[in-house]
C-alpha cells in the first residue's frame, strides 16, 4: 500500500485497511512517501542539522499522526476536532493506536528515502520500527502482492 496522502481521513482508511488485512493473516507493507511521510513524523521536536529549506518544510508540515487535518471539511482545524470527537464517541481508534495496532500485527512501514531527502526528514524524526528505502524495495513488494492500493 502507497501512503501518499497525509490527510487524517486518508490515513485512517489505510490504516484501518492494514490492520484488517493483518488481522486475517495477510503479509502488509506500507509504503510512505511525500506528505505520507507526516503520518510517522514523532509528535515532539527533534534536534537534528538542516538546511534553511528543510526546516521550511518541517515547519509548515504537521508533526505526528494526531495533527493531521481532513482532506474535505478541515474549516481551520473545527473540521478535524469535530471527527476525532464522533470517532470517541463511536470507539473507533485514534490514528496513533491504529499505528501502533498496525506495528504490533506485523506491518512492515517503509519511508521512502528520496522523498524524505526532497523534503528534509532525517530518520530521527520518525516513529520507531520504520523502515527506510528506496522505490525498488517498494516495488519488489509489490510485485509480491495481490492487492495494492494508492491512498
Amino acid at each position: 500500500m502507497i501512503m501518499f496522502s497525509g490527510d487524517l481521513d486518508k490515513a485512517m482508511a489505510g490504516l484501518i485497511i492494514a490492520n484488517g488485512a493483518a488481522a486475517m493473516g495477510d503479509e502488509v507493507t506500507m509504503f510512505f512517501t511525500f506528505w505520507g511521510l507526516n503520518i510517522l513524523r514523532k509528535a515532539q521536536k527533534i534536534k537534528v542539522r538542516k538546511s534553511f529549506m528543510e526546516k521550511m518544510f518541517g515547519f509548515m508540515m504537521p508533526r505526528g499522526a494526531d495533527k493531521l487535518g481532513l482532506s474535505k471539511m478541515n474549516m481551520g482545524g473545527m473540521g478535524t476536532l469535530m471527527m476525532k470527537g464522533i470517532m470517541r464517541k463511536k470507539r473507533v481508534s485514534s490514528l496513533p493506536e491504529l499505528i501502533e495496532s498496525a506495528q504490533d500485527l506485523g506491518v512492515k512501514f517503509i519511508a521512502c528515502t528520496m522523498s524524505m531527502d526532497v523534503m528534509g526528514i532525517k530518520p530521527e524524526e520518525l516513529i520507531d520500527g520504520v523502515e527506510f528505502a528506496g522505490v525498488a524495495t517498494y516495488l519488489g513488494e509489490a510485485d509480491e502482492a495481490n492487492v495494492n492500493l494508492f491512498i
